[in-house]
């Protein structure tokens, strides 16, 4: 099977090579710049930009099937570098893979999607739609996935994954903020960090992208238009996640509780000027950020164990267990000053 991958230098996107070229398929990739990871692989490269449709278009041109990973994610920002990488990228991939005839189309999504204030307890797909996002990176996520479930079809069977939080070896996203977070042994957080998480090692989120695959190219029937929720099915507090993640880099800090009302009125400023000033900044202090912080957004993983067969392959201990060995101290929390919060797209 010839299987492109739209941001296939990615995180994600290179796992879900690695992943594929294991087993045989012939892999190329999409992307703007050249990867040596991807080369080493025997991957095909192709350089171009989502929002180029001759780009797409020479990329997508005799694969059998597409595996969109590509996205611009942050927590703060503009709408429109957002806008023209996530939705009008997503609407030249549909469209090429229907002018060359490709019949199975992915998407990786994001739980973001559904997520608002209040947080999100066990909730599945069913749950209907934000009437409003937080910030652009989820508006224009949930707007690219009903494109692809819209464009579901006997010509083109497509579906939707969405993965939450994905971290593990190489994590140049979640860990490195919180690290970037940290000041003189102290994390600052709004909240206790109390509230239940669930994440996504990358290794079960690339794993949870070959299944789906295969059953849309099986039974297109089941699987496709639709969206499942991906994860570890494993939902920790936040606090003990972020201890995890950052023993691992060799940084132990304090968990320092900033009130949720000062953060949350903080974030709401900060949006405020970032708009004003006209920002590009994607991952500056915003009230999706300080939300997702303070709320709890676990999910119901019942219908990827029914309909595709999904279990992680690997647990969350065994994933930490893998970024290196835990730091000795494990004291209490001291009170704190500043309140800093880590930046990363979820």
């Amino acid at each position: 099977m010839k299987v492109l991958v739209t941001g296939g230098s990615g995180f994600l996107g290179l796992e879900i090579c690695r992943q594929l070229t294991a087993r045989g398929e012939v892999v190329s990739s999409l992307g703007r710049r050249p990867s040596g990871a991807l080369e080493r692989l025997g991957v095909h490269q192709h350089l171009g930009d989502l929002a180029d449709a001759d780009a797409v278009s020479r990329a997508v041109a005799g694969c059998d099937a597409v595996v969109h990973n590509a996205a611009l994610a942050g927590v703060s920002g503009p709408p429109r570098p957002y806008w023209a990488t996530n939705v009008v990228g997503t609407r030249h991939v549909i469209g090429q893979c229907r002018a060359h005839r490709v019949r199975t189309l992915l998407y990786t999504s994001t739980a973001s999607v559904v997520f608002r204030p209040g947080g999100l307890e066990g909730v599945a797909e069913s749950l209907p739609p934000v009437p409003r996002h937080l910030a652009a990176y989820p508006a224009t996520k949930a707007r690219a996935e009903a494109l692809v479930l819209a464009a579901h079809g006997p010509e083109l069977a497509t579906v939707s994954l969405r993965p939450h939080i994905v971290w593990g070896p190489g994590d140049p996203h979640f860990a490195p903020a919180l690290v970037r977070a940290v000041r003189a042994g102290r994390l600052l957080m709004p909240g206790d960090g109390g509230n239940l998480v669930d994440t996504t090692h990358v290794r079960t989120a690339a794993h949870a992208h070959l299944l789906a695959l295969d059953r849309l190219r099986r039974s297109p029937d089941t699987v496709g238009g639709r969206a499942y929720f991906i994860g570890q099915d494993d939902p920790r507090p936040l606090r003990e996640i972020t201890r995890h993640f950052l023993r691992a880099a060799g940084v132990d800090a304090r968990w320092c509780s900033v009130p949720p009302r000062l953060a949350t009125v903080g974030a709401a400023v900060g949006d405020t000027l970032l708009r004003a000033a006209r920002s590009p900044r994607t991952h500056a202090l915003s009230r999706f950020l300080v939300a997702e912080l303070l709320h709890p957004h676990w999910f119901d993983l019942t219908a990827a164990r029914r309909d595709l067969g999904f279990e992680p392959p690997i647990g969350f201990d065994a994933g930490v267990a893998e970024l290196a060995p835990p730091a000795p101290n494990d004291s209490e929390e001291t009170p704190c000053r500043k309140p800093t919060t880590p930046s990363v797209p979820s």
